[in-house]
């Protein structure tokens, strides 16, 4: 059976152009600083976010991470959103290896931080207190959403962290769906940052692989700390030629995959058992729980929509995101419409 899979757009398989390309790839050795096609996909990266270097790295996560290395010292806090996925979904690597304290701000439902909330958090000076150092945005917000934070909003908690001494990292998975759905520049969207990270294995549909960008001064501090963690590649340059194709090309088409979310949720308002969140979706994510008249739980629904070709993840208790991708067409939508009326109508 041909699988439906809108788990997460973590699923994305290589294009036939990026097998070809990665095929093809001239390479290196990356700690060497040799791989010409790594040096390619880091100045590109650099000069599409208006950065001035960038640094490959095999994970989302190990980019973050390094980041937060970067900024801060040990003992020292870091303001995130308490939904964040720095502070949920990286398994406490900031305080396990950076003994960096997290002081989680809530998440508002537009995905923001409240700016009074993070001026609030600020830590004054006291002997008893960690030193604040760092304000961090992710930008899509997933799990308030997949929701876009602006180009103003951006600015103004830029504007806090500058008059209390502070640096802004932001999580950039889905930076590019950010800039997609609100039509506007990415640089636009990270001008203020002192760093960004954002995933060429997600929407942009790359194998392996995410981009740190900052100031060279950053990057180099942070390619030695990316040795330290074990990220230090080789011959990457394989995998690097994928990541052209996805900055090249991939970021020009993110606005179709939005386009099947609104497709899908369309459809699945008419679905009986199906409650969607309001304004969902934003960007290429769905979410929506299970109505109380509907007898059995996430794990039953996830079973019944396997045995009909679609694959789908719980999000929480009775509530679920799907997640459309660059191997989700117009037909992939209708057959999933169609597979959540036949378990749930």
């Amino acid at each position: 059976m041909d699988f439906v899979d809108l788990r997460s757009d973590t699923v994305t398989k290589p294009t036939p152009a990026m097998r070809e390309a990665m095929a093809e790839a001239e390479v290196g050795d990356d700690v060497y600083g040799d791989d010409p096609t790594v040096l390619r996909l880091e100045t590109l990266a650099a000069r599409m976010l208006g950065k001035e270097a960038s640094v490959f790295v095999p994970s989302g996560t190990m980019g973050n991470l390094i980041a937060l290395l970067v900024h801060c010292q040990r003992g020292d806090e870091a303001i995130v959103g308490s939904k964040s996925h720095i502070y949920l979904n990286e398994a406490g690597g900031m305080s396990a290896l950076g003994g960096i304290q997290p002081n989680p701000v809530p998440n508002q439902e537009d995905g923001t931080l409240a700016l009074n909330d993070i001026r609030a958090a600020i830590r004054m000076e006291d002997v008893h207190h960690p030193i604040t150092r760092l304000i961090c945005l992710e930008n899509t917000q997933n799990i308030c959403g997949g929701v876009p934070l602006t180009v103003e909003y951006t600015r103004q908690v830029a504007e806090l962290a500058r008059e209390n001494g502070l640096l802004l990292h932001i999580d950039g998975a889905r930076i590019f769906n950010a800039a997609a759905a609100q039509n506007v520049d990415v640089r636009k969207l990270v001008a203020p940052a002192d760093s960004v990270m954002f995933c060429l294995s997600k929407g942009l549909s790359s194998p392996i692989g995410s981009m740190l960008v900052g100031t060279k001064k950053f990057i180099a501090r942070a390619r030695h700390l990316r040795k330290m963690l074990g990220g230090g590649m080789r011959q990457v340059g394989v995998i690097a030629a994928a990541g052209l194709i996805s900055l090249e090309t991939m970021t020009r088409r993110i606005g179709e995959d939005h386009r099947r979310a609104k497709m899908l949720a369309d459809g699945l308002s008419g679905v009986a058992g199906i409650v969607l969140d309001k304004n969902t979706p934003q960007t290429n994510m769905i979410y929506f729980n299970l109505a109380d008249h509907v007898a059995f739980d996430q794990n039953v629904v996830i079973e019944k929509m396997s045995k009909f070709g679609v694959l789908i993840d719980w999000a929480d208790k009775r509530r679920f995101r799907l997640v459309t991708h660059y191997w989700i067409d117009d037909a992939a939508v209708e057959k999933t419409i169609r597979a959540f009326e036949k378990v749930l109508g």
